[in-house]
């Protein structure tokens, strides 16, 4: 079965979004309190998340989760200043 484009707008955002701060699937996966095979599963567009992850990579972040679903047009590749203080 075909990944939904949800999906797959997700995954190429977390990682043009992890690549452009310079960051390591490792040192998201770290940030986000996830493995970092999953931080990779993610990015493949294997993995259907369920929202709290989708609410941990937005804080690893310091976004909103619905930032991590625009369309890749209006990438937020500048936007956050980092991860979210609890």
């Amino acid at each position: 079965m075909t990944p939904h484009p949800l999906r797959l707008r997700f995954a190429q955002n977390v990682r043009a979004l992890r690549k452009a701060r310079g960051l390591t699937q490792e040192v998201l996966a770290e940030l986000s309190g996830l493995h970092f095979t999953y931080i990779g599963g993610i990015e493949r567009g294997e993995r259907n998340l369920g929202i709290d992850n989708i609410g941990r990579i937005a804080d690893a972040f310091g976004l909103d989760a619905a930032e991590l679903l625009r369309p890749e047009s209006e990438t937020l590749v500048d936007s956050g200043s980092g991860p979210r203080k609890s």
